[in-house]
């Protein structure tokens, strides 16, 4: 990998915050998991909106960080859609499914880095 994981995720939530994603997370599991050293954790308002997210992030690493997803799932339903990158999990959700799931409290104590988004 040419980029560093946070990198990757940043980029990634770049992506997502052009797209209008609401509540954008990044937590850093590196401490704390040997599933990946990053979640970023978005909600979006529906399951066309959640489709479009993923592609935007798709592109993005793409070009910017020449990385392709090694898996991506929960496409068909769109309504907690996974985006595997080794390093970063990237999580979609729709309003109910991420009320549902609470990532955000369950890495509750991996510390969440700051996004500068604008």
């Amino acid at each position: 990998m040419s980029v560093t994981p946070l990198e990757l995720a940043k980029v990634a939530a770049a992506a997502a915050n052009e797209k209008k994603i609401e509540d954008l997370v990044l937590i850093d599991v590196s401490e704390v998991s040997d599933i990946c050293d990053y979640f970023l954790i978005g909600t979006a308002a529906n399951a066309r909106l959640a489709d479009s997210v993923i592609d935007e992030i798709e592109e993005k690493v793409g070009i910017n960080c020449a990385e392709k997803p090694i898996s991506i799932e929960g496409r068909e339903d769109k309504t907690w859609i996974l985006m595997d990158y080794g390093v970063v999990l990237v999580n979609i959700f729709l309003p109910e499914q991420r009320d549902f799931y609470r990532l955000d409290k369950l890495w509750g104590d991996a510390p969440v880095v700051a996004l500068s988004l604008d």
